[in-house]
C-alpha cells in the first residue's frame, strides 16, 4: 500500500488530520513556514492545494487565496521546487490537490513523476471524471502516489461500488453538497454513507468539506470515518492575519482539532 495509506491506517483506534492549505499564498515563504508548524503541531497528513483559476469545488475563501498566489505569478514550477526542497525536513506525508486542466497542460506523466520526485505521496484531483482515471492510476501505482477518488453524497450504490473497486487505499468522502467552505453544521446523514461504505470495504476514509471547528470534529470522529479533512478554517485563519501571526495561529488551530478528535 501507499505511504497515505499505511500512515492513516496506523492511526486506526482514532481519526486522523489533514489539514488544507494553498501553495504559494501569500508566497512560497510563508507556505513553507505553514507547513513546518502544521507539521509540528499534529497534522497526519497534509494536503496542498496547487492554486488554480477555475477552481469549481472551492469555496470563496480557498478561492481568493488562490487568486492571491496567481496573481504573484506562483506557478506549478514554483511549487515543486518548494517541495524538493522541504520534504526531506517533514515527517508528515503530503497530499496534492490540483485540477485536471494543470496536469493535463504538464503533461500526466510528466506531472505525476514530477510531484513523486518532488515527495509527495498522494493525489486528489475533484474533476478527474472517473471513466478517465484508469490511466492516471496506473501512473500513480508507477510512482507511489495514492490517487484518492471522491464520493458524494449523491453518489448512485452502482457509482460508489466503482469507485471503492477502483480505489488504492484511501477515498475521499464530501459531507455535503456544493464547493468547500466554513458551513455551521455537518450533516449526520453523511454517517450512514460512510458506514455503508465501510461495510463494503476496510479502505480508508476521509471526510472533508465544511468543517471547522474543534466540536465538528469531535462529533465527526465518532462516525465511520478515518481521517478529517479541514482546509477553508486554516485558509481563513492564514487570510485574517499577518504571515507571522498567522503560522502561529494554524499551529494552535492544528494542535486544538488534533486534540479534539484522539
Amino acid at each position: 500500500m501507499s505511504l497515505i495509506y499505511d500512515t492513516l491506517r496506523k492511526n486506526s483506534s482514532k481519526c486522523a488530520l489533514i489539514p488544507f492549505i494553498t501553495a504559494g499564498y501569500p508566497n512560497i515563504k510563508t507556505t513553507i513556514n505553514a507547513l513546518y508548524a502544521l507539521d509540528n503541531n499534529g497534522a497526519d497528513v497534509i494536503e496542498l492545494g496547487i492554486p488554480y483559476s477555475d477552481a469549481l469545488a472551492d469555496g470563496p475563501i480557498i478561492q481568493k487565496s488562490s487568486k492571491i498566489s496567481l496573481d504573484q505569478g506562483i506557478h506549478l514550477d514554483d511549487i515543486i521546487k518548494m517541495l524538493n526542497s522541504v520534504t526531506p525536513n517533514l515527517n508528515t506525508p503530503i497530499i496534492i490537490f490540483t485540477y485536471y486542466n494543470p496536469v493535463l497542460a504538464k503533461g500526466i506523466a510528466n506531472f505525476i513523476c514530477d510531484i513523486s520526485s518532488a515527495g509527495a505521496s498522494g493525489l486528489i484531483i475533484p474533476d478527474l471524471p472517473l471513466e478517465e482515471s484508469d490511466y492516471i492510476i496506473k501512473l500513480c501505482d508507477k510512482y507511489n502516489i495514492e490517487l484518492i477518488l471522491f464520493i458524494a453524497p449523491t453518489s448512485s450504490n452502482n457509482r460508489i461500488k466503482r469507485i471503492i473497486s477502483k480505489s488504492r487505499g484511501c477515498i475521499y468522502l464530501v459531507s455535503s453538497y456544493g464547493v468547500t467552505g466554513v458551513r455551521d453544521e455537518i450533516s449526520n446523514t453523511v454517517s450512514i454513507l460512510a458506514k455503508d461504505i465501510k461495510n463494503q470495504t476496510d479502505k480508508v476514509i476521509l471526510l472533508g468539506f465544511g468543517i471547522s471547528s474543534a466540536e465538528q470534529a469531535e462529533y465527526i470522529a465518532k462516525w465511520s470515518i478515518d481521517g478529517i479533512v479541514i482546509g477553508s478554517a486554516f485558509m481563513k485563519i492564514m487570510l485574517n492575519n499577518s504571515s507571522v501571526k498567522s503560522i502561529e495561529s494554524i499551529g494552535n488551530f492544528c494542535s486544538l482539532i488534533k486534540k479534539s478528535i484522539e
